[in-house]
């Protein structure tokens, strides 16, 4: 708590939602920085360790997960590992045919990465926020986020991912003219090619800003809400944090799973070939 290490409720707040930036200083050396002023002036090629680091671990811990259950498949009686995954497996494959109805082998395994991965990132929001940061101070590290989706470089990262795989379908399956004329001449006709390109243009770019934006927006308002409960005195936090934490889950579910499904949504719209 800041009453307890000295701190204000300003420097707390301050200090929970700084990431754990390496960058270059401006004397020309590399290095972590110990204050918002350094990651300032580090500039846009300022790396988020703790950002990178949690999520390069989860999305292993995925992997393996996933590795490991399917060498131990069994026909016969499963067990709970089996069951879940095979159950969360399922969620993301009815999802799929229930919004994607052209072939292709690449948006089951994406869809798949997406809903876990973002979930695992998610549910790192129920750490108690003083716990890792606390042991990471202990060893000399001065900030430490341990929820990548709170990092809006994460989240438009994924979703400018996203954005690049919805141009390059659309230009595999319509072709580039194609895709040329679904901006330009809709929903106007040829007549209004430029306000259709100016309309569908802004319709495509705002896809990945408000996938990512969402996501992110969800997150570290749950984070924030976390750390002004984590001010309070300790019989309070109780009352107050087991409730919140309880409703977080539901968040952290529904935002990894509308993440998913735009995610099928907008790849569905750029497989879809329509002849006017």
């Amino acid at each position: 708590m800041a009453s307890e290490s000295g701190a204000s409720s300003g420097e707390y707040i301050s200090h929970h939602l700084t990431n754990l930036t390496l960058g270059q200083r401006p004397d020309g050396s590399w290095g972590i920085a110990h204050s918002n002023e350094e990651i300032a002036q580090m500039g846009f090629w300022a790396i988020n360790l703790d950002t990178l680091g949690f999520s390069v671990v989860l999305g292993a811990l995925f992997l393996l997960l996933f590795h490991w259950v399917a060498r131990r498949v069994t026909t016969g009686v499963p067990g709970r590992s089996q069951n879940l995954i095979e159950m969360t497996v399922e969620f993301v494959n009815n999802n799929i045919k229930s919004m994607f109805t052209h072939d292709s082998k690449t948006i089951g395994p994406l869809a798949l990465t997406v809903f876990v991965w973002v979930l695992l990132m998610n549910v790192m929001d129920l750490v108690p926020v003083d716990l890792l940061p606390r042991l990471a101070e202990l060893t000399g590290v001065p900030y430490l986020k341990v929820v990548p989706s709170t990092d809006v470089n994460v989240t438009m990262g994924l979703a400018l991912s996203v954005f690049l795989l919805i141009l390059f379908f659309s230009v595999k399956q319509k072709g580039a003219g194609g895709f040329a004329a679904e901006l330009c001449f809709h929903p106007f006709g040829k007549i209004a090619a430029p306000i259709n390109f100016i309309l569908e243009s802004v319709t495509l770019i705002a896809k990945p800003i408000s996938l990512g934006l969402r996501l992110f927006g969800n997150l570290y308002a749950g984070e924030m809400i976390f750390i002004l409960i984590a001010l309070l005195p300790w019989w309070i936090q109780w009352t107050l944090s087991v409730p919140w934490a309880i409703f977080h889950i539901l968040i952290i579910f529904l935002q990894a799973f509308i993440f998913m499904v735009l995610t099928i949504v907008y790849l569905a719209m750029a497989f879809a070939v329509e002849e006017h």
